[in-house]
Order: C-alpha cells, then structure tokens, then sequence
C-alpha cells in the first residue's frame, strides 16, 4: 500500500467495519501520505487513529480532514476534533430519505419475501457489511 499512499494527495476511506479494516489509518499509515494530503473518512470511525491524525494535522505533515465517522460516537462535546481548524466535521447521514423510493423498496422487499426470495440489500453480518 505504500506506493499508492505516497502519491495520494487526498484519501478517502469508505472501507466496512471489519476484522481487516479496524485500525487501518494508523499514525504509520497516515504518515506515508505526502505532506499537505487531506483524509476524507466516510467509512467508519474505528478505522482511524484519531490521535496520530491529531500529530498528523497539528505538525502540518496533513492539511486537513473531512470525518463523518468516529471511532467513538457520539463524539464527545470535548473531543479536540470539534475545536482543531483543519477538520471538518459532517453529521453522519448519506443522505434525506426520499418517502415514495423508500416505499416502493420496502413493498418489493415484502414482495421478495412472500415469494421466497430474499430481499434486496441484505446485510451479511459474518462478513461485516
């Protein structure tokens, strides 16, 4: 993973929250980033090391951070994330539901169900997403 984190000026993770995936964003990770790189986590939250990403973006070597995500959430109203000027914090939702798609999506589901057939978007636990 080298070679692709040294030229990546921004990264952006939206990896799951799996076995392989937790802590992946560690202080030597992010370090392989060019200095002034930017991290955009929409991911999850326990995939970052917050306190390295803190070092990263208070030396400089990181220019900034997007973070939807958190190792712990609610954020805590202390944490130094809500106060640092070089991240921006999003509230953690993709996006308005829409009534008349999350209706019909339910109603084929239902569909899918009655019928034997599984529904579409079904979560595999085991596998973590």
């Amino acid at each position: 993973m080298s070679p692709l984190l040294a030229r990546s000026d921004i990264l952006v993770n939206l990896l799951p929250a799996t076995a392989q995936t937790r802590g992946l964003l560690d202080g030597q990770r992010l370090r392989q980033l060019p200095r002034g790189a930017a991290l955009i986590n929409a991911g999850r939250g326990e995939q970052v090391d917050e306190a390295a990403l803190l070092g990263m973006l208070d030396s400089g070597h990181l220019r900034f951070a997007m973070l939807d995500v958190f190792a712990v959430e609610p954020l805590d109203s202390v944490h130094p994330l809500w106060r640092h000027p070089a991240v921006l914090l999003t509230p953690h939702i993709a996006a308005m539901t829409l009534a008349e798609p999350a209706v019909a999506q339910i109603v084929a589901n239902l569909q899918a169900l009655q019928q034997g057939e599984p529904p579409q978007g079904l979560v595999l636990r085991q596998r973590g997403y």
